[in-house]
């Protein structure tokens, strides 16, 4: 099955990482919304791929997300099944939300980012769950 996801992530403490590209990033404590794709072959296996990184299983560091996921916690998953590119769209709509992480995993669009803030779960996990409702009903 193929479409996009949302991880909701976790982080205890305040870090900063350096983060490809990007260099480096101070991540307060709190919550974070990543949004990618999952259209490609291998469709929402990539999800498998992301929680190999987080639990140290898989080391290679290819997108921005790879950096963060080692000193996060996975909360939730959030999923859509379309053939629709609507990875950017459902950032847009959590970013409404949330505060953005400039630049954070949107080298191949126009995004702001892909990667967004809270300090509290509630609120990210609601953003998350509407974006992703509303999305194909709006479009």
């Amino acid at each position: 099955m193929r479409g996009i996801y949302t991880l909701i992530l976790g982080l205890e403490h305040v870090i900063r990482i350096r983060v490809g590209s990007i260099g480096e990033i101070l991540f307060p404590e709190g919550y974070y919304a990543y949004t990618g794709s999952a259209r490609g072959p291998g469709g929402f296996k990539r999800i498998s791929r992301h929680v190999a990184v987080m639990n140290g299983d898989n080391s290679t560091r290819r997108w921005h997300i790879d950096y963060l996921l080692p000193h996060a916690t996975l909360r939730d998953v959030i999923t859509t099944a379309t053939d629709m590119d609507l990875e950017c769209e459902a950032a847009k709509r959590i970013g409404a939300y949330c505060i953005s992480v400039p630049r954070f995993g949107c080298t191949d669009c126009r995004c702001p980012s892909h990667l967004h803030y809270s300090s509290s779960y509630t609120e990210m996990l609601s953003a998350c769950r509407k974006a992703h409702r509303d999305l194909l009903r709006d479009l």
